[in-house]
Formats: structure tokens, sequence, C-alpha cells
């Protein structure tokens, strides 16, 4: 089994950064596609980004698009997202999640809050 870890969550004003971290441990010798998502009080869980297991392919909502940055560092078994230029519709509660054992995310990080204020 793996289990993910986020952090880095906290408190920005809008037009600041936060990096979030996922770090995964437990049955880690593999690579995996790994996703960040995010869900704000009242609203469904949404796609923010992700990044394929060799760190070659990114994807991201529109919504970050140019304000966000996903990234891998495989021997520390984590992935980074880099969150600059924060809006208040920014503030969520952000899960990191992987595919470990289909081709869904089925694998899901406790999460890490996140609120951007005016």
């Amino acid at each position: 089994q793996v289990q993910l870890i986020e952090s880095g969550g906290g408190l920005a004003r809008a037009g600041g950064s936060l990096r979030l971290s996922c770090v995964a441990s437990g049955r880690t010798g593999s690579r995996y596609d790994t996703a960040w998502f995010r869900q704000a009080p009242g609203k469904e869980r949404e796609f923010v980004s992700s990044i394929h297991w060799n760190g070659e392919i990114k994807y991201y909502a529109d919504s970050v698009k140019g304000r966000f940055t996903i990234s891998r560092d495989d021997p520390k078994n984590r992935v980074d997202l880099q969150m600059n230029s924060l809006e208040p519709d920014d503030t969520a509660v952000y899960y990191c999640a992987i595919k470990l054992q289909s081709n869904d995310y089925d694998t899901w990080g406790q999460g890490t809050q996140v609120t951007v204020s005016a």
C-alpha cells in the first residue's frame, strides 16, 4: 500500500504564493501518475493538475493554467504544486491522488487547507 501526505497549505493573500507537497510512503518502488484536486465549501471536488509517472506530461485546469506548476521529485517520492498569483477562488481543501491499482485516481491523501484572502 501507499500512503499520501499533503503539506504546505495555509493562509495567503490574493496575489501571494504557496507550495503544496505530496509525499508518498509505503510501497514507493514504482512511479505513479499523480494529480491534485481541490474541493471548496459547498462545491464538488475538481481537478487542478496532474503529472505523468515519467514527468513528461502535465495537465492543468483552465482556472489555474499559467499560475500553478506541478513537478515531481522521484528520489524524494514527492510531487509539488507551486501556486502563484493566488485568488480567493483558490480557497479549498487540496488533495493529491495517485493511480495505484487502476486507471483511476484510487489512492488519496487526507487533504490540506488553502485559504486565500482578498
